[in-house]
């Protein structure tokens, strides 16, 4: 993202119909607050690939960690014992 144009937080709210020109030209722009970079305007194209790539690779390791919370402090006691029972 080196090549990227860098437009502080009041120049980018200046210059928005530009920025929105370099999208549709297939640049992507980085947009700064106090010299921190805080939001990224890329063209729509690129956007949907990483969504659509995203998707692609996430699979079942996207599910990981999502139940977290939702069984109480010694459950696996609890499913182990279970699991005695048909052993």
């Amino acid at each position: 993202m080196s090549d990227a144009s860098q437009y502080g937080l009041e120049q980018a709210r200046a210059q928005l119909p530009l920025i929105a020109s370099e999208a549709v030209a297939g640049y992507t722009s980085v947009i700064t607050r106090h010299g921190k970079p805080v939001a990224v305007v890329i063209p729509v194209d690129q956007w949907r690939d990483q969504q659509a790539r995203s998707l692609r690779q996430s699979g079942v390791l996207a599910l990981r960690g999502t139940g977290r919370g939702l069984w109480p402090d010694g459950a696996a006691a609890s499913v182990a014992q279970l699991r005695d029972e048909w052993a």
